[in-house]
């Protein structure tokens, strides 16, 4: 969708800077993006910001044009999506410790000095069809099971914090290899290829602006991209590959046919994300397992109890 098609603008920005009186300007930030009118999520932390989130193509404009306005902040890259509505629901801004959570207070890891070398989506495309290197999703498992680059390697994790465990106990044979990372919007990579360095890896590489700019490059067009690209708003998912050549690696899983559809877990006390074939969904009733469905057939039958017994009181 362009922008002279679109109502609604996505945006997905970050970066890693000093922001003194971080927890002060996280509230004023707030005042101002509800004064604005947007929605999304913003974190915001002593060493930057991160944020991703949806407004009217006017309100989203006034935004980069404001944050320009700040020197923190004027050359902050933007990736630009246009929707026919907003991908969020309400507006999020919060302060954390980090804007990625890796959790090694020991360890110096400052984007700013340390980190993989970037490569463009050109570049990128060329060295993922190379035979020495390994190419590592530096995301969680569920967003690679919906979509990856061929050939790369699925971190068995279900958090970010997870990694340097995981890695050092996973990757230790391939420290002389060239090393391939990538995240969905680069942000996650800064902090993971400067993890591998401190680690003894030797020749670290990441996707300069991660997997979303990858897939809106004229010259690649997504190649190698099989499936769709996890988000985290209300779309779920995106395409990446713009090519004849993509494959839906996602499996429903219920009957492990191919589907890139993503959906939450109808039984509130679960709300886990899964692979689902509209088929499936309508028979599971949109549940990630048969338990879970028990679950909330068991609750409806305790309201319809509750609710029974209320009107015989009543009478």
């Amino acid at each position: 969708m362009t922008n002279t098609e679109s109502k609604y603008a996505v945006l997905l920005f970050y970066k890693f800077v000093n922001i003194p009186n971080a927890q002060e300007f996280t509230q004023e930030h707030l005042a101002y993006c509800k004064q604005l009118g947007i929605k999304g999520r913003i974190l915001i932390a002593d060493e930057g910001i991160n944020g991703t989130l949806s407004g009217t193509i006017e309100q989203t404009d006034q935004y980069m044009a404001d944050m320009r306005q700040n020197p923190l902040f004027t050359d902050m890259v933007y990736k630009i999506d246009y929707e026919d509505e907003h991908a969020f629901r309400k507006i999020f801004v919060r302060y954390r410790q980090e804007l990625v959570t890796f959790r090694l207070p020991d360890m110096e890891l400052d984007p700013n000095v340390i980190g993989g070398k970037r490569l463009s989506p050109v570049e990128f495309h060329e060295y993922l069809q190379r035979d020495d290197v390994i190419v590592l999703d530096g995301r969680n498992g569920y967003e690679f099971d919906l979509g990856h680059f061929r050939n790369a390697i699925r971190p068995d994790i279900e958090a970010f914090r997870e990694f340097p465990e995981w890695i050092r106990e996973n990757m230790s044979q391939f420290k002389d290899k060239p090393v391939l990372t990538y995240c969905t919007g680069g942000i996650r990579c800064e902090k993971l290829t400067g993890f591998l360095i401190e680690e003894g890896f030797q020749d670290v590489y990441q996707l300069d602006g991660g997997i979303v700019t990858y897939g809106k490059d004229e010259e690649v067009k997504g190649r190698l991209f099989d499936g769709q690209c996890y988000v985290f708003d209300e779309r779920i998912s995106v395409p990446i590959n713009r090519t004849d050549e993509d494959i839906t690696v996602g499996r429903c899983i219920h009957c492990d046919s191919p589907s890139n559809r993503f959906i939450n877990c109808a039984n509130d006390a679960c709300h886990r994300q899964h692979i689902c074939c509209e088929e499936c969904d309508v028979i599971h009733s949109s549940h990630c397992s048969d338990e879970c469905v028990e679950v909330t057939n068991t609750l409806l039958a305790q309201k319809q109890d509750r609710d029974q017994a209320m009107k015989k009181a009543a009478i």
